[in-house]
């Protein structure tokens, strides 16, 4: 399996940014809003998740991921 994009720098901060939305969404009054909570973590792991994208066969697909997590 390639895993190209764990060595992206721009990933691994997104996911580092994943895992401290998760935190501060668990704790105290944040975490009880939950539609909030749900959106802001969904956000969250879209942007590693969208790189992942570069894991598909063509250069074509993998470039649509990348817009997608730049928000394009």
């Amino acid at each position: 399996m390639r895993t190209r994009y764990k060595k992206l720098t721009v990933w691994q901060k997104a996911k580092d940014a994943a895992v401290f939305v998760f935190r501060i969404f668990g704790e105290g009054g944040l975490g009880k809003d939950f539609v909030l909570r749900d959106q802001i973590r969904r956000s969250a792991v879209s942007v590693a998740s969208n790189l992942e994208g570069d894991e598909r066969d063509t250069d074509k697909d993998s470039v649509h991921f990348f817009f997608m997590a730049k928000g394009i």
